[in-house]
């Protein structure tokens, strides 16, 4: 299956009735649910956790994303976190024992103004000073990693350099999150498929539960990890969330030989590529510009990704486009994400990823757990609370996530 047609999981765990209690309830059971659950039972021996989902395990975003891991962000708060994830990728295939086919083959993100050289530099040196292995290529460093990059200086945005982080690459999205899930389970969590949570239950100001498809199941804390339904569930109790939900474009082609060897993106002509495991090319694009939940691809904005695919990898002209989707994105107006408590007690925030919530599957996890176990956030995840919309001290990371918002 490719990364845009959602697979049935295989029978990896348990497929049990819902308690109609627990101490912790996961909405939302993609990579951020999961990993959360996974890790508030091996890092804080929380177990009696149940992860809700709609659909199938792991047949929302998850089951969309063009799979690309990186930590090459430029602040320090944002390096923090992404490297932490970044580190975590490295110990999973071992700490799981599932291979997901993590390959570390490095990305490339293009530069092709002189604007856009002095900001990769900028990123570049600070990521070398958060540790980050990140490092300037001209455009005959990029032709030796990347040799089917047209780097002619005659195309309408030549490349003019790029970064590049060879630690840097993709994993197999679905494999990821039965790992995940399968290690869950193990540890005792319930995996709820088929169990869509409608409304947030409170008493006062504090959070007792939740109402489902399947009836009402109660909760002495609840985190929300689900892509595109946040806002929503937030509403009925009138906590509004800084958040913009879009569309985001993605296609593969026809399954190819090996051809493709790193991840290259490219904000100016708004595509990035990889080619998956099986063969085919992954290519994403940018966000629909309307608010919207459709899972749908647009054509205007695959012909205009299509035509930046061409300009820079001419080789791929003979490439058949077999699918096109779109992954459901909550956009914040710093290009950052939401984690943390809320004003109601026992409710906790984990959205408004955009682009970068892939990547940061097992760090979120991670920190996440951490938050919603103890009740207070993480220090890597203290400066993405909801208060730094009120004071201001925002993460802009709109640069650095190598598609526009």
């Amino acid at each position: 299956m490719s990364p845009s047609q959602p697979e049935p999981p295989p029978q990896l765990w348990r497929n049990p009735e819902p308690k109609s209690n627990y101490e912790v309830i996961i909405v939302g059971s993609g990579g951020h649910g999961l990993a959360t659950a996974y890790y508030l039972a091996r890092n804080h021996g929380i177990r009696d956790v149940a992860v809700l989902e709609r659909g199938w395990l792991a047949g929302g975003n998850m089951a969309r994303n063009t799979t690309i891991i990186r930590s090459n962000y430029l602040f320090d708060e944002s390096a923090a976190i992404y490297e932490h994830s970044l580190k975590l990728w490295e110990e999973l295939p071992a700490e799981l024992e599932y291979d997901f086919l993590l390959s570390q083959r490095g990305v490339l993100n293009l530069a092709h103004s002189e604007q856009e050289v002095r900001d990769f530099q900028r990123r570049a040196f600070a990521n070398q000073l958060n540790g980050i292995d990140a490092e300037w290529l001209e455009p005959d460093q990029i032709a030796e990693i990347c040799p089917i990059l047209n780097l002619s200086p005659e195309i309408r945005y030549p490349v003019l350099g790029a970064t590049f982080q060879p630690r840097g690459g993709i994993a197999k999205h679905d494999h990821v999150a039965w790992a995940f899930a399968r290690k869950a389970d193990q540890l005792g969590v319930d995996l709820i498929q088929n169990c869509e949570v409608t409304a947030i239950r409170t008493v006062g100001d504090r959070v007792v539960g939740v109402e489902t498809t399947r009836g009402p199941i109660g909760a002495e804390k609840v985190g929300l990890a689900a892509a595109g339904r946040t806002s929503q569930l937030t509403a009925g109790l009138g906590l509004r969330l800084p958040i913009q939900t879009h569309p985001l474009q993605a296609l593969v082609s026809e399954l190819l030989e090996p051809v493709h060897p790193c991840v290259v993106m490219s904000n100016h002509v708004h595509v990035y590529c990889s080619q998956a495991h099986k063969g085919e090319l992954v290519l994403g694009a940018g966000i629909d510009a309307p608010n919207s939940y459709r899972q749908l691809g647009s054509v205007q904005v695959v012909e205009r990704q299509m035509a930046s695919a061409l300009e820079l990898f001419p080789v791929f002209a003979q490439a058949h486009v077999i699918r096109t989707w779109a992954g459901i994105v909550d956009v914040t107006p710093d290009a950052s994400p939401i984690i943390g408590p809320t004003p109601v007690q026992g409710l906790f925030l984990n959205c408004g990823w955009g682009t970068g919530g892939f990547k940061a599957t097992p760090g979120v996890g991670w920190v996440f757990a951490h938050t919603i176990a103890t009740g207070q956030p993480h220090p890597l995840a203290e400066p993405y609370g909801l208060e730094r919309f009120r004071t201001g001290a925002l993460v802009d990371e709109h640069g650095a996530a190598a598609v526009a918002h």
